[in-house]
């Protein structure tokens, strides 16, 4: 096996959208740069960014007045920023948080070709120019990888020593490991996640669907088992590796997740309370029940979900109200003033928005030279 998965991970395909899904211009007379193909909007910048290897990376950062964090978000294989526009706009709203999205070199309107070392660069260039246009502090910062975005965001994640936390979507162990069965860590391997999950200090969360046929689930709860700084995961029965973000649980628990990091601050040493993101260490289906039975007096934060009323959610007013009432309380212990009836009104249109978006691409680990 040895030869042919050498050449397997050397070959490791990445699918960006061919064409781009968007073009940037220059706005006349401003000298701005602008996305075509998405609605306008007065709180992105579009920027271009040098990478230490020399391609020039396109990025956009989403502004959210209220935002206290930074979240940093490394998109999928088969996406470009074209397609993530939307979801970037509203996850800003909806997590209170800026938001900066980019494209690996060889992506949408990128320079360069894609490959592993260059998506590395290109996570970093995105950080600095976070930190030096936007002066946003290390300790500020959310990394988010989803899929294959797992790998630059754990590279760098690894790394930086005060992160306030980090967001795994759909992750991989490794290149190699979506494929084969690899018990070890060969040296032609790509994206070594299992190697660099334990360097990470910060609080990560991990969310993986049930039914992932791409990347399974394994990958997202071995990652998970080997952090040191756990959050409570989101397993989400039924998901696959596309429409996680469908899911009314996904927003909920993500919400949670920067309620929960914002208000228990980053100790110098690197760790976090751990009364405000686990009680325990072991991990809990997000089917768990035992949500319906907590006590309205209680108002310490609990991270957890219930991933099966999907369906009944909608269906059932019954449910929905005790949906909007976990809300609620979720709301009041992260401080906010919004009416709970809004928030779950919020979390339904992002749901609906969500189901017009294209954001993955189900081919997205095919070898090259596949037949797509």
């Amino acid at each position: 096996m040895g030869a042919v998965t050498s050449s397997m991970a050397a070959k490791f395909a990445f699918f960006p959208p061919d064409p781009a899904s968007y073009e940037v211009t220059v706005e006349k007379g401003a000298g701005k740069l602008k996305m075509t193909e998405v609605a306008e909007n007065e709180n992105v910048d579009v920027l271009k960014v040098k990478s230490k290897r020399g391609t020039e990376i396109v990025a956009v950062y989403v502004k959210n007045p209220s935002a206290k964090l930074t979240l940093l978000y490394s998109h999928g294989n088969a996406a470009d920023l074209g397609q993530m526009y939307d979801l970037f706009i509203e996850l800003s709203i909806h997590l209170r948080v800026n938001l900066m999205g980019y494209d690996y070199s060889g992506y949408g309107k990128s320079t360069g070709k894609p490959s592993e070392q260059n998506t590395y660069a290109d996570i970093e260039a995105a950080y600095e120019c976070l930190q030096e246009t936007y002066g946003v502090k290390e300790e500020d910062v959310i990394l988010y990888g989803q899929s294959v975005g797992s790998g630059p965001t754990l590279d760098l994640a690894s790394r930086l020593s005060r992160l306030r936390g980090v967001v795994l979507h759909s992750p991989i162990l490794s290149g190699l490991r979506v494929m084969y069965p690899v018990k070890r860590t060969y040296w032609f391997d790509i994206y070594k996640n299992i190697d660099k999950i334990p360097l990470v200090k910060c609080p990560v969360l991990v969310i993986h669907g049930t039914e992932d046929d791409v990347v399974d689930c394994s990958h997202g709860k071995q990652l998970w088992e080997l952090c040191k700084e756990k959050y409570e995961p989101l397993w989400v029965k039924g998901g696959n590796h596309c429409n996680l973000e469908l899911y009314p649980e996904y927003i909920k628990h993500l919400k949670k997740f920067v309620s929960a990091i914002e208000k228990s601050g980053h100790l110098r040493n690197g760790t976090v309370p751990s009364i405000d993101l686990m009680a325990d260490s072991r991990p809990r289906q997000s089917t768990d029940q035992r949500e319906k039975s907590r006590s309205s007096t209680d108002h310490r934060e609990n991270p957890r979900v219930s991933t099966d009323l999907r369906e009944k959610s909608r269906a059932s007013i019954d449910k929905r109200e005790r949906s909007r009432k976990n809300m609620e309380l979720s709301e009041k212990t992260s401080n906010v003033t919004e009416q709970p009836e809004k928030a779950r009104n919020s979390i339904d249109r992002f749901g609906d928005m969500m189901r017009s978006a294209v954001l993955c691409n189900i081919d997205c680990f095919k070898p090259v030279g596949t037949k797509v």
